[in-house]
């Protein structure tokens, strides 16, 4: 019996040229579950305001980030996959799909028709509507063609897993000199953000949450909330570096347009953080797993350029996991433990 692995990842441009970045932009911003308003408002917004201007922006970002191989997260999600198959070995067949552009989920899922059931993972490890949801949804039709939803082994987060939180705690301490973080510096956890309006549509949040400051442990009421887990993540994993109150921070990137965002903005902490005299930043992003625009980019580049310019010295990007997989295997094995 052959048990099929389903990652699935957001997707990227099959190239940096604007066209192929227009493409992928139309079909990306033109999910509702990412632009989650009325659908005539969603195409007005998309072709009169946004594809005219963004797309040549965004190819120059692409373009700051791109590498001979292609893509850098189509290049690190697939080696991940790689990486993982060869631990999991024949009793698996892992198979990678995107959500926007390719390869798609119906091409993963066709690859995996003879396999007597699946694994469903999106590679989001703290659920959103915008990400993980609008994945799933998309997945459905294709994976209903080969099984029943019963033969279906779903991992929709994977935020406080032990291996990934294991994992994350690794990559920050072999970028650290001596493994320790320097007292002159902090370590910055920067998620992606999402409109206030996502967190409220997953749960009853305001009950126990302002959106400003950090959200308390999860519980029932905040078991989905995306704002919740990205909170849990940071605790479990400065928990396993020992690590005190006052040399870390947690806060959100990639806010686009007027609508109120998640907060604390990691873009405005840079100004504060330099205010308050500190000089040297270390910044994960462990919304992602694999090193992306909004990490390579928004974050190496542009980010580096913010922090300099508020008066920071150093800005070092901890990279993601990309292919290291040992989290993975140990995911999947995990859970196909607990589910016999």
């Amino acid at each position: 019996m052959t048990i099929g692995v389903l990652l699935i990842n957001l997707g990227t441009p099959d190239s940096c040229e604007e066209a192929d970045v227009k493409n992928y932009l139309r079909e990306f911003l033109f999910d509702p579950y990412v632009i989650d308003i009325n659908p005539i408002a969603r195409w007005l917004l998309l072709n009169l305001i946004i594809l005219p201007r963004r797309p040549k922006q965004s190819a120059a970002a692409y373009k700051s980030i791109w590498t001979e191989q292609g893509s850098p997260l189509l290049v690190n999600s697939q080696q991940l996959a790689d990486n993982a198959q060869k631990k999991l070995g024949d009793e698996y067949q892992v198979s990678l799909g995107m959500r926007y552009g390719s390869p798609s989920i119906a091409k993963a899922v066709e690859s995996l028709q003879h396999c007597e059931r699946i694994i469903m993972i999106p590679l989001f490890p703290q659920y959103s509507l915008a990400a993980t949801e609008s994945a799933i949804q998309k997945a459905w039709p294709a994976i209903d063609g080969h099984w029943q939803r019963n033969q279906v082994n779903l991992i929709r987060d994977f935020y406080s897993a032990p291996g990934f939180i294991a994992a994350q705690a690794s990559l920050i301490t072999n970028q650290l000199p001596l493994g320790v973080l320097p007292e002159s510096a902090k370590l910055m956890f920067s998620y992606h953000g999402l409109p206030e309006r996502h967190i409220r549509k997953t749960t009853n949040c305001t009950t126990v949450c302002n959106m400003a400051s950090a959200c308390p442990k999860i519980s029932q009421v905040t078991a989905d909330c995306y704002r919740a887990q990205c909170y849990a993540t940071t605790r479990a994993i400065v928990k396993k570096l020992d690590l005190s109150a006052d040399r870390h921070l947690t806060c959100f990137q990639s806010r686009l347009g007027r609508t109120p965002w998640i907060h604390p903005y990691t873009d405005e902490m840079f100004i504060d953080l330099a205010k308050d005299g500190t000089k040297h930043l270390y910044v994960i992003c462990p919304s992602f797993v694999s090193d992306c625009l909004e990490t390579l980019e928004e974050i190496a580049i542009r980010g580096l350029e913010q922090w300099q310019e508020a008066g920071g010295e150093t800005l070092t990007l901890i990279p993601c996991l990309n292919s290291e997989s040992d989290w993975l295997v140990e995911l999947i094995e995990t859970s196909e433990k607990e589910s016999v």
